[in-house]
């Protein structure tokens, strides 16, 4: 597996920063793992996860879980202090 792969598995529950090779960054809380795609619950600065006010978007409509992104096109993860919201 990849090293992504294993940080993001070892660190479930944890707020990320993802930034892509593509220059996109992603704030959230990583929520599950699989072998090609790392699943977050998105954090807005402003509004806490989900941000959306009606809890996080994840939770339903969505196959309940937030953001998929790849875990090929992930460049660097960072953790996030939680004082961060």
């Amino acid at each position: 597996m990849s090293r992504h792969y294993d940080f993001c598995r070892q660190n479930v529950g944890r707020p990320v920063k993802i930034v892509t090779h593509d220059g996109q960054t992603h704030r959230g809380i990583i929520r599950k793992v699989n072998p090609s795609k790392v699943f977050l619950d998105p954090i807005d600065g402003n509004r806490g996860p989900g941000g959306y006010g009606i809890g996080y978007y994840g939770g339903w409509g969505w196959g309940g879980f937030g953001l998929g992104i790849a875990l090929g096109a992930i460049a660097t993860i960072a953790f996030l202090p939680f004082f961060f919201w």
